[in-house]
């Protein structure tokens, strides 16, 4: 457009070509306001609400994407106008463009910013999301969005060239590095624990160092939130998830048994062989009839052998009630319906301690679910300690104000 084209404009924009020149300024700057304001309210009213009717929608999301893109419609309509109106300075008139395309590139890199997170939203609701989650990544690319969207933004403030800009960054980029170090390490991160499967939403993970006992909630770019069992929340740096160690729980639940891992004490005093008359008393305990049916044939041919050898009777093999309250562990276990037999299933024997021998119970249930495990756990348990005197043995307990009272009182009796 020449400059008579753009007199020839100016000229009759102006309602009042007698009149002050501010008069005209004003009622050209009044129409133009009018004119944006009348675009915004036909695209977002009336166009989108068309728009939406055609083509429903279920989400939310694209229509705020629409209505955030709608804005650059009245914002062209000042960009294009504002030359029309007359008698304003040229300064005026050129930074009011440069904002409003400053406004035009903003508004485009929010509404890609919104999309990016539909997309991800989109993508939550597939099956595999929460052992693949993309909210990483969407957070690097909206991080790239904004970034290019700010170096435009200033070029055309500035009025010169994007690549000018760019080719400062050069110089730059030891300042970059040390700004974005946090996000550059998390990225590296994420992208690790993503490739390699190493954590999902749902996972239950302890981390003690930074007191962290409980279901992964959310991963991010920069952070994990962890909802510990006392339902707070510790938020972890996602970097610190490759540089240093922590348990995953997920291998558990995924097999469909936990393991249940615990020993019980017992006096070494109270184990000794077991006397014909307390075989015979034991054979009332169903789950080790056969065990003790076994061990009597197998001692008794490895005895008769000894003895037809002239061998002294001491050489005899017997049977110990705490190894007969071990078999009768095993068989217990064994046919407990919420113990899971496809997995490990042992009761052993540890190294002697002042405190007693070991009788460790290792085994897993068929649930992984925590209440239940707890409670078949106790009730396992609450059977043994309670059969326990019926093998004859003795759990080992440090002295306590109570056998502090028994002694005393049985020293009051003999004295009597």
């Amino acid at each position: 457009m020449n400059l008579s084209d753009n007199a020839a404009l100016t000229e009759a924009f102006s309602l009042f070509p007698h009149s002050p020149p501010w008069v005209g300024t004003l009622a050209g700057l009044a129409l133009l306001i009018c004119a944006a304001a009348a675009a915004n309210f036909i695209v977002k009213h009336i166009v989108l609400r068309l728009i939406g009717r055609m083509i429903p929608t279920v989400l939310p999301a694209p229509a705020a994407i629409s209505a955030r893109l709608a804005n650059i419609f009245p914002a062209m309509i000042l960009s294009a106008g504002i030359v029309l109106v007359p008698h304003l300075p040229e300064w005026i008139v050129t930074v009011t463009r440069n904002v409003v395309s400053a406004f035009i590139v903003l508004t485009i890199a929010l509404a890609i910013g919104r999309a990016l997170s539909f997309a991800n939203e989109l993508y939550s609701h597939r099956p595999h999301a929460a052992n693949r989650p993309i909210k990483g990544y969407i957070q690097v690319a909206k991080i790239l969005v904004y970034c290019a969207a700010a170096i435009l933004m200033l070029a055309v403030l500035m009025e010169q060239s994007p690549l000018l800009l760019l080719s400062g960054l050069g110089a730059m980029a030891a300042v970059l590095m040390l700004v974005f170090k946090d996000t550059i390490l998390s990225l590296v991160a994420s992208v690790q624990l993503t490739s390699n499967d190493m954590l999902r939403v749902g996972d239950w993970i302890e981390m003690p160092q930074l007191n962290a006992d409980g279901d992964v909630i959310d991963i991010a770019l920069h952070t994990v939130k962890v909802q510990n069992w006392d339902k707070t929340i510790t938020t972890i740096p996602t970097h610190r998830l490759i540089s240093e160690s922590y348990k995953n729980w997920r291998g558990m639940q995924e097999s469909g048994g936990r393991r249940i891992k615990r020993a019980l004490l017992i006096d070494q005093r109270s184990a000794h062989f077991l006397e014909p008359e307390e075989m015979e008393r034991l054979h009332r305990f169903m789950l080790i009839d056969d065990y003790l049916d076994r061990k009597r044939g197998e001692l008794d041919k490895w005895n008769t052998d000894f003895l037809e050898a002239g061998r002294d009777p001491v050489n005899q093999r017997r049977v110990t009630n705490l190894g007969t309250f071990r078999a009768y562990v095993v068989a217990y276990l064994r046919a407990h319906p919420r113990i899971s037999k496809e997995m490990t299933l042992l009761v052993r024997q540890l190294e002697p301690t002042g405190q007693g021998v070991p009788l460790e119970i290792y085994c897993f249930t068929s649930t992984t679910a925590w209440a239940d495990y707890e409670a078949i756990q106790s009730d396992i348990f609450d059977h043994l300690i309670s059969v326990i005197p019926e093998f004859g043995l003795r759990l080992f307990q440090e002295p306590s104000g109570y056998d502090a009272e028994l002694l005393a009182e049985g020293l009051r009796g003999g004295a009597d």
